[in-house]
């Protein structure tokens, strides 16, 4: 059988856990003839790059800062990709099309249904990003009342109440310095860069109800740490990344069951090496 190939394509791309992920799932499937890989790309290369495609790909999982800047290069994308303009996974199908979707959406569902998150009256975002987005995406199936968004900017504020609008979701936004406020919340999705919300750490309050960081490397967070301190329930961004990488294997491969286990311990142990 002929070699078939998938890749992750991003800037900086050097760090990704997508290789060993994908690799493990290939490796417990028995999909010998498959490889993964990773490529520098950042979006003045992106068309390019899709343009030198050749046969035997079967699809290109992407991340920042490709998430929108793939669309225009496809022939169609899922209407969970379109709720949030942002595309991380891309499958070639037999008769050639080229089609996008999101797997951050309803990976990031997964991992609160597996640690028994499955309804919330409501919840608090930190942070305004691309994936706040998704995260508020995600809360839209979950999440029976309001959202607040904790941000920087008016700006930032004005496109999160945007998204809600869109979505379909009750935001309210404030502002970053009053992000303690947040914890208070049943659930709590941290969306920042790595250091930003160490300063929260000290004001966890006792009995706290369920932190989603969506930071991995490092693990954990000051805040992460002190949550699972005062016995509030913690998800981290492995359980994301896992988890969205399943439902990308499931597409890629058409296999119904991507093995979960063997890919979260692939992804704990290249994380304890580093």
């Amino acid at each position: 059988m002929s070699h078939i190939r998938a890749a992750v394509l991003g800037s900086p791309i050097e760090h990704s856990l997508s290789p060993v992920l994908h690799r493990a799932a290939y490796q417990e499937l028995g999909l010998a003839d498959w490889s993964y890989d990773r490529f520098e790309i950042d979006e003045a290369a992106l068309p390019g790059f899709m343009a030198g495609l050749g046969d035997g790909w079967a699809g290109l999982s992407l991340t920042m800062p490709l998430k929108r800047a793939i669309i225009p290069l496809l022939d169609g994308i899922s209407d969970t990709a379109a709720s949030v303009e942002a595309v991380n996974t891309v499958v070639f199908t037999e008769d050639g099309r080229r089609l996008g979707d999101n797997t951050d959406i309803p990976g990031i569902v997964s991992a609160l249904h597996e640690r028994g998150v499955e309804k919330v009256p409501s919840a608090a975002i930190l942070g305004a990003g691309a994936t706040a987005s998704s995260a508020l995406a995600a809360l839209s199936r979950i999440c029976t009342g309001e959202v607040t968004a904790y941000v920087r900017s008016r700006a930032r504020a004005d496109e999160m109440r945007q998204w809600g609008e869109r979505l379909g979701v009750p935001v309210r936004t404030a502002d970053w310095s009053l992000a303690a406020e947040a914890l208070a919340e049943p659930l709590v999705i941290a969306t920042t860069p790595a250091g930003t919300t160490d300063a929260l750490a000290a004001s966890v309050p006792d009995g706290a109800g369920t932190l989603f960081d969506v930071l991995y490397d490092p693990w954990p967070t000051a805040l992460a740490a002190a949550w699972s301190e005062r016995g509030g329930k913690l998800i981290g961004g492995l359980d994301l990344l896992v988890h969205q990488a399943v439902l990308q294997v499931e597409r890629m491969t058409g296999r119904p069951r991507a093995p979960l286990a063997a890919m979260r311990a692939a992804g704990e142990a290249a994380l304890r090496s580093r």
